[in-house]
Order: structure tokens, then C-alpha cells, then sequence
């Protein structure tokens, strides 16, 4: 019965204790004994612990008062946010968790607004209380402003301790409702809807993971009826069919169960060999083929980083080809296609949901595979808008046809410098801006001004959460992000400010493709889009960084940055130079110019014809953030 069933996730800003406190919960609701017991229980992965964030969403399943309780754990970094969004469609409930220390921070900000574009009931909840720097009143006035709820209603709480935990989990039972119903058109409806389905099994898939014996198994919030084992189901979105061959629920681990009913979380094993049958997102399905309608969950994010990986070692390529589908098994969020660069040989452009994304997926390839990778520099998603049709040329860009100034114009993205048509062959090209949120205490607010203006962005507001914190609101162009904007943000604020931050829109600019040429020759992997006021600053440090380390060669080398046919920056390295007149011993000096000449000859004509070799550690050097 659905009424003994509550599903609420835990959300937070990053290191506020979300992954402790339901540390508390699986301890005081006896689902993990204290043998079993450890820190971050919920997180599973090596690199989640050692980091101590969490990376993947995590559910469990608790009883508490003869309630049942689905948990789901979510990440609090800004690049996890598909994790967070995925959780919030399948539960009813969230605890907000705030550090009593800290206040507010940007990414509980941002949970907030997805938990209240939900309908979700929030309970907030103060952590860390049993700290000699917390600040309860402050904090709890910080909550009341944002939630606009009572002090009442805030449940201070130590989750180290395990101080006022049972109140939490009495609050869930208490004002979180029951789980939602489908009407027929597949939209969330509250319990005792009167228009609900009952004779379909439509379940949302929120999440999926590769198991190397039960193949995919997909992570599912039943809707309406119930799914069991050796059932027949179908994927509405891709079309797959499958049986159930195990639906269970999880204690953290997996643990089978006969049937998962309505308004449940659990998993059900399908046996698929690959996560493209399976999608995040999709709805599974089974009954009266006239209600086959999808459930309007969640709205898919789409990575807006790419980068290409190669290995260091071009004999590897078979090896990273395996490495990262098997990786992209476990990361749904991860969008890889084939690559093939003159300078670095086989390889794959990969897309990101940010700097962090990119930096966990790198480091697992090394943990899990021991692949050593080369990363080429981080790129957004342009936009191009290109007149007449272009659907055949560039078909694997995804391109939209649209009329514009009454001529059929075809708009394409474009995320490797590589495919990026001549300049004058398009008619302008747009970048993705973010909506940016920082806050900061109020003495570091002219730093904070500072940076975000010289990285191009727009003032859009601020506003004071008390009289020491303020919230500062701007729209950036997400390129400027990517690179070191939130080290800086860190250093200009002694590491008090946060950031959060999100896809606004396209807009139009002044953007070329800055070019690297070794001795006359583009370097593909160094090409990039830059907007024309960084370009050459940008071209100076990457031809000054390349002088250090290309070793010299027996001719000069030049190193150039160009903008189309305009060179912005250049360094040289000087020739190797051998002493070819070391053999003679006195004699006319016409003999010495002669072979110094002859020398100056042969240089003139390797630097023709010599072509210059950049190591592979180079390349590493380079590209690194």
C-alpha cells in the first residue's frame, strides 16, 4: 500500500554531511548493522571515498515505525547536477541539509529551486550543530529567508553524533506525501486522484548501471501496477523489449524481492548488454496498449565540455576504445564519438558536464583500466548559423533548419575547432552563456566583481542573504568558466565563496579560431575557439609555453598563434649549434667561413624540408589545466 511508503532524497551544497547523515539513518533504522558500518557507507567508489564527495546517485531502502522508506543520496557539486535532477523526479520529499557553520552556499541555492520545480515537500534541516563554530540563530534566519518557513519547522541536528536524527525521520513520515499517481496522459497526479491509471505499469527509469553478470540494470520509481519477475516489459523511448529476470530493491546492496509495487523504488535486472537500449529518463512499460503515453519525468542534460582523449602511447588505441565503454556503462552522462587527430593520432571527443566530470572521468581510466591519457583543452558547444542547406555536409552535427531574414539558414554545433567552417562561410557564431551565482562574504565583493568582468561577464544583481553574505548574480559566457575561473573565485576569497552555475541560452559574438603553428605547421590538438579580445593573450602563453618545451632542433623553429591569416604572437627556438670548425687547427680563415657557411647552407635547407617532432610528454605538459 502506498501509504506506507514514503521516497524523499537527501540534498545539500557540497561537504555539508549529506552522505553522514544518511550514514545515521541506515545505523538508527538497523538496515546496516555496525560491524558493516563506515564512513560515506552509501558511497561506493574508491575515488568517491578518498575525495570525500559523492559522485553517483545512491538509493536504500529503510523501514522506520512500520513506514517504508526510499532514500536517495545525491551528489552537491555543481557538476553533478544531472544526478541531483534524476533523484528529485522520482521522490516526493527532500531534506535539505545546511551546515550550521557555512550558512547557505550556492549549490544549496540551486537544490532548492529544483526541489520547488518538483512540487517537492522540503524539510530543512541544520547539520554540525555539535561544532564549536556553529551559528545556529544566523543560519536558521539565513533558512526562514530562503524557505520562507517557520524556526519550528528547522530540525537542528549533529549527523556525526547522530544528535536529533529519529527527527528527521519522523518529520518524513509526517510531511512527506505519499507517493504520486499517473492520470491517463501520464502526468504526476496527487494519490487520491480520481482520474488515476490502474490497469498499465509505467515505471521511470532515474537511473542505470552495466553489472559484468547481470548485464543493465535499471534503477525505477513504479508510477502505477507493479512489475515481477519474468515479466515482459517495454522501453517506450527506444523501443526495447524485455523480461524481468530480477526485480529486487536496495539495502544498500541489491537484494531481490518478489515484486516491486506501486509507488516503490527498486531495480530490475533486463539482461541488455548495452545502456543505449535502456535510457535515463525512459519509461518502462507493460498493459492496455491505448495508454502506451511516456511519464513526463526529468528534462535531459545535455554536456555543454568537450574534449578529445587520446593515449599517450598511439598502440594503446584498442585498449582506451575498451577502457571507455566500459566506462560509459556506468556514466550515462558521458557522450563519446570516434576522433582522428594528424598530431595525436586515434582518439575520442568526449563531452562533459564540467571541469570536475572531466577530472573524475581522467583519473578513472588510470585507477581502472591504467590508461594513461593526453586531453586536448576543454571547449564549449558553439553555434553556427550557415546559409541554404547544409544538412548532408554536416549531418553528424546535428543541424536544425530555420529561416532567417527570409533565407533557409541551417544552424550546426560545433565543439572541435576542427570542424569549424572557413571564416566569411557562415553568418555569425553564438557561445552558451551561464546564469552564475556566487556568494561571498561581503569584504570580498569587489574581487569577486572583478574577476567575473574580466572574464566577460554581465552584472545581473545582488542580493545580501544577511548583513555579512551577499549573493552576487551574473551571466558568463560558460568558456570563460571552464578554465581556472573557480580556482580564482577560491583564491580572490580566501576560499570562502562558492559558485553555481547553469545554461541560460546562445548568444552572438565576436569568436575565431585561434591556430598553433610548430614551424609552419597547425598542431590541431592546440587549435581553439576564443573570443577576439582574449585571443591574443591567450596565443602568448600557449607559444610561450610551447618554447620551454619543445627541445631545439638542428634548424630555428618558430611558434606561431595565428587568427586566420593574421599571426598574433610568436616565440623562436634558437638552432642546435655544433662547432664544425673544431677539426682545423690554424690555417686561412677563408677555410673556417667555408665550412660555416656550408653549415648555414644545410640549416637553411633542413629548416625547408626538416620536419619538427613534438613529444608526446609535451603535449601532456601543455594541455594540462
Amino acid at each position: 500500500m502506498t501509504q506506507s511508503i514514503r521516497n524523499f532524497c537527501i540534498i545539500a551544497h557540497i561537504d555539508h554531511g549529506k552522505s553522514t547523515l544518511a550514514d545515521r539513518m541506515l545505523e538508527i533504522t538497523g538496515t546496516i548493522d555496525k560491524r558493516s558500518m563506515h564512513a560515506q557507507t552509501l558511497d561506493t567508489m574508491d575515488i568517491e571515498q578518498e575525495r570525500g564527495i559523492t559522485i553517483k546517485l545512491t538509493p536504500v531502502r529503510m523501514a522506520w515505525k512500520g513506514v517504508e522508506l526510499n532514500l536517495i543520496d545525491t551528489p552537491g557539486h555543481v557538476d553533478f547536477q544531472y544526478e541531483v535532477s534524476r533523484s528529485l523526479a522520482s521522490v516526493e520529499g527532500a531534506i535539505l541539509v545546511v551546515d550550521a557553520t557555512q550558512g547557505i552556499e550556492a549549490q544549496t541555492l540551486s537544490n532548492v529551486y529544483l526541489a520547488l520545480e518538483n512540487d517537492l515537500t522540503i524539510i530543512p534541516v541544520l547539520n554540525k550543530i555539535d561544532l564549536p563554530s556553529a551559528d545556529v540563530e544566523r543560519v536558521s534566519a539565513e533558512v526562514i529567508s530562503l524557505l520562507g518557513c517557520k524556526k519550528s519547522d528547522i530540525i537542528s541536528v549533529s549527523a556525526k553524533t547522530g544528535e536529533n536524527v529519529e527527527l528527521v525521520l519522523d518529520a518524513v513520515l509526517e510531511y512527506v506525501p505519499e507517493p504520486k499517481r499517473l492520470d491517463k496522459d501520464a502526468n504526476l497526479v496527487a494519490h487520491n486522484d480520481l482520474s488515476a491509471t490502474t490497469d498499465v505499469t509505467k515505471a521511470l527509469i532515474f537511473d542505470s548501471q552495466y553489472d559484468t553478470y547481470k548485464g543493465v540494470v535499471v534503477y525505477t520509481k513504479l508510477f502505477s501496477g507493479q512489475i515481477k519477475k519474468w515479466d515482459k516489459l517495454e522501453f517506450l523511448n527506444t523501443g526495447a523489449k524485455i523480461e524481468a529476470l530480477e526485480v529486487g530493491c536496495f539495502s544498500p546492496k541489491y537484494n531481490p524481492v518478489g515484486v516491486i509495487d506501486e509507488g516503490e523504488i527498486g531495480y530490475v535486472v533486463t539482461g541488455l548488454k548495452s545502456l543505449t537500449d535502456a535510457r535515463v529518463g525512459d519509461t518502462v512499460f507493460a498493459g492496455n496498449q491505448n495508454l502506451k503515453t511516456p511519464i513526463k519525468g526529468f528534462k535531459r542534460i545535455t554536456p555543454y565540455i568537450f574534449a578529445g582523449i587520446y593515449p599517450v602511447d598511439t598502440d594503446e588505441y584498442p585498449k582506451l576504445k575498451e577502457s571507455i565503454e566500459k566506462l560509459t556503462l556506468n556514466d550515462s552522462s558521458l557522450v563519446t564519438e570516434n576522433e582522428v587527430s594528424p598530431a595525436l593520432g586515434h582518439g575520442f571527443r568526449c563531452g562533459f558536464l564540467g571541469l570536475l566530470h572531466l577530472d573524475i572521468v581522467k583519473e578513472r581510466l588510470w585507477r581502472d583500466f591504467q590508461m594513461d591519457v593526453i586531453m586536448t583543452s576543454p571547449q564549449v558547444t558553439y553555434r553556427l548559423l550557415l546559409p541554404g542547406d547544409k544538412v548532408q555536409e554536416y549531418g553528424r552535427l546535428h543541424p536544425e533548419l530555420i529561416d532567417y531574414q527570409g533565407q533557409t539558414c541551417t544552424y550546426i554545433s560545433v565543439s572541435n575547432p576542427e570542424d569549424l567552417p572557413k571564416a566569411g562561410t557562415y553568418k555569425f557564431m553564438e557561445e552558451p552563456i551561464a546564469k552564475v551565482e556566487m556568494i561571498t562574504p561581503s569584504e570580498f565583493i569587489g574581487n569577486c566583481m572583478q574577476l567575473a568582468q574580466e572574464r566577460r561577464g554581465t552584472f545581473i544583481g545582488q542580493t545580501f542573504l544577511d548583513t555579512n553574505r551577499v549573493i552576487l548574480s551574473y551571466e558568463i559566457p560558460m568558456s570563460e568558466l571552464i578554465g581556472d575561473f573557480y580556482d580564482d573565485l577560491k583564491s580572490l576569497s580566501s576560499g570562502y565563496a562558492s559558485l553555481s552555475y547553469e545554461f541560460l541560452r546562445y548568444q552572438e559574438d565576436d569568436l575565431e579560431r585561434l591556430d598553433i603553428l610548430v614551424a609552419g605547421e597547425r598542431v590541431d590538438a592546440f587549435s581553439m575557439i576564443v573570443h577576439t579580445s582574449r585571443a591574443r593573450y591567450l596565443g602568448g602563453r600557449i607559444c610561450a609555453k610551447l618554447k620551454e618545451h619543445i627541445p631545439k632542433a638542428q634548424f630555428a623553429i618558430s611558434i606561431q598563434a595565428a587568427l586566420g591569416a593574421n599571426i598574433i604572437a610568436r616565440e623562436d627556438i634558437s638552432a642546435m649549434r655544433k662547432d664544425v670548425t673544431a677539426k682545423l687547427y690554424g690555417g686561412d680563415i677563408t677555410r673556417k667561413r667555408k665550412l660555416l657557411e656550408k653549415q648555414k647552407e644545410g640549416k637553411k635547407k633542413m629548416k625547408q624540408f626538416g620536419k619538427v617532432s613534438i613529444p608526446s610528454e609535451t603535449f601532456v605538459n601543455i594541455l594540462k589545466k
